[in-house]
């Protein structure tokens, strides 16, 4: 089967109130633009009818799949599932809330084109874009873990949470195979492990809506994610991100006999 040119990665976990919705206006985006495209669902351990709703679907659509975790293992995790089962040239995941309308990846595509390894979206380059603002304290918690993802990180971007990001298939696989991140934590740690291994990363305006259906806790989560920002250095002191590493020694595991081809969690 020729490979396609695009692989849209959706994270889900007990999304079936918006799943639905979400690949009929993905599918619809697809065939209006006629990208050659792989549409997959990674099923996190849904204990809703998450799963049954995405099979359903891809009796419908023939380029859709649906791909399980062994269990619920978090959004990382998820999101390393699907990109290291990806077939396309371009490799991209976006939040099953869509808050980034599917047509917004036309400009992370663009940025790819003109030489970029990674695209990510960002919401705060251009706040004119936003069509449905946070409630103010989502926003004040948000914008203080992105300060503090760059103290901490030195990372030069103005929004590293954004669930709508683009790669190269080579950057994503070389990127992904090393993650060891498994929750919300390991948007930063991609990035910084793209950076750490000379990427060239582009930070694109898009266009964004709050879903006030988020699940993120800012307390409960935003202490998870600090531990994690922390672990992350800890991991690059140790060597597990360096370009001269293989991605054998950086996960722990072999790449590619792991459990549905995915990396397991390193251990330290």
């Amino acid at each position: 089967m020729e490979e396609p040119q695009y692989s849209i990665v959706i994270p889900a976990f007990n999304e079936q109130a918006r799943i639905g919705a979400t690949l009929s206006r993905v599918m619809e985006c697809v065939q209006e633009r006629g990208w050659q495209a792989e549409v997959l669902v990674v099923n996190d351990g849904s204990r809703d009818r998450t799963a049954a709703i995405v099979e359903a679907a891809a009796e419908r659509y023939p380029n859709l799949r649906l791909i399980h975790n062994p269990g619920n293992r978090g959004k990382g995790y998820a999101v390393r599932n699907g990109i290291l089962q990806a077939r396309g040239k371009i490799v991209m995941f976006t939040d099953a809330d869509l808050s980034a309308p599917m047509e917004e990846a036309e400009r992370l595509f663009a940025a790819l084109e003109n030489g970029a390894d990674v695209a990510i979206g960002s919401r705060w380059l251009d706040r004119s874009r936003q069509t449905l603002k946070q409630p103010i304290y989502r926003r004040f918690f948000g914008r203080c873990f992105n300060w503090l993802t760059r103290l901490v990180m030195n990372l030069p971007l103005a929004d590293t949470q954004c669930g709508f990001k683009a790669f190269r298939s080579q950057a994503a696989k070389a990127i992904f195979i090393r993650q060891r991140i498994e929750r919300w934590g390991f948007d930063p740690e991609i990035l910084y492990i793209a950076l750490r291994l000379g990427m060239n990363v582009k930070e694109v305006a898009v266009t964004w809506g709050h879903d006030e259906r988020s699940r993120i806790s800012y307390l409960r989560d935003g202490l998870r994610m600090l531990e994690e920002l922390v672990r992350v250095r800890m991991y690059s002191l140790a060597g597990y991100y360096n370009a001269d590493v293989s991605p054998a020694q950086a996960s722990g595991t072999c790449g590619t006999c792991g459990e549905e081809n995915v990396t397991p969690a390193a251990k330290i």
